[in-house]
């Protein structure tokens, strides 16, 4: 199996200079961050974003690892659709809302269900490149289980493009990897389409 690339490990400030943080950002928008409604903002804000970015703390790969099953009769597609997922863009710290459809083509391990849930929400609580995100997720499945192949479809809304910059609504961005069978047949590729198409 192969091994992914080891995370750099960042320093991370204390709580007292994350607050800190806040306070400034706060007083660059022209607000006073000693305001009684403001008061409590910095705790917070570094609280939300706890809970947010939760994914940081979650490998996905042990997460996944921990879970499958050896079995040697089911050879027909696994797939989870519809997973919901609230993220942000690494660009603007913008909220990105989106589903995510994952598939894979068994090859003697099964995974179970709420693991691959989870391993969508590992990645998706981060800052997140949409492209790399689909990537990401679909080499983790590839990794650890070892399939004949993977899917991953995602489609989200970019706050970052609905409510700052050409504000545009209704705009929805689809991204897609699809490795070994899923690549290669198109008869097991458009079997997962079908599924994302029904749901």
């Amino acid at each position: 199996m192969a091994t992914k690339a080891p995370r750099k490990t960042v320093r991370k400030p204390s709580r007292e200079a994350a607050e800190q943080a806040v306070q400034t950002l706060l007083a660059y928008i022209g607000e006073d961050p000693a305001r009684r409604g403001l008061k409590r903002t910095p705790a917070r804000f570094l609280g939300a974003y706890e809970d947010w970015f939760v994914g940081y703390t979650v490998d996905p790969h042990a997460l996944l690892g921990a879970s499958f099953q050896q079995v040697d009769t089911y050879d027909r597609i696994v797939a989870l659709t519809n997973i919901d997922f609230e993220s942000h863009c690494e660009h603007h710290v913008a909220p990105v809302i989106g589903r995510a459809h994952v598939a894979y083509l068994p090859d003697r391990r099964l995974a179970g269900i709420s693991k691959l849930a989870r391993v969508v929400e590992a990645y998706t609580r981060r800052l997140i490149v949409q492209e790399k995100l689909t990537a990401d997720i679909a080499g983790c499945i590839q990794q650890v289980l070892e399939p004949r192949g993977v899917a991953v479809v995602i489609e989200a809304r970019h706050h970052c493009l609905t409510t700052r910059g050409i504000h545009r609504d209704n705009v929805r961005m689809t991204t897609s990897e699809m490795l070994g069978a899923f690549k290669d047949d198109d008869r097991i590729r458009d079997e997962f389409l079908a599924a994302i198409a029904r749901g």
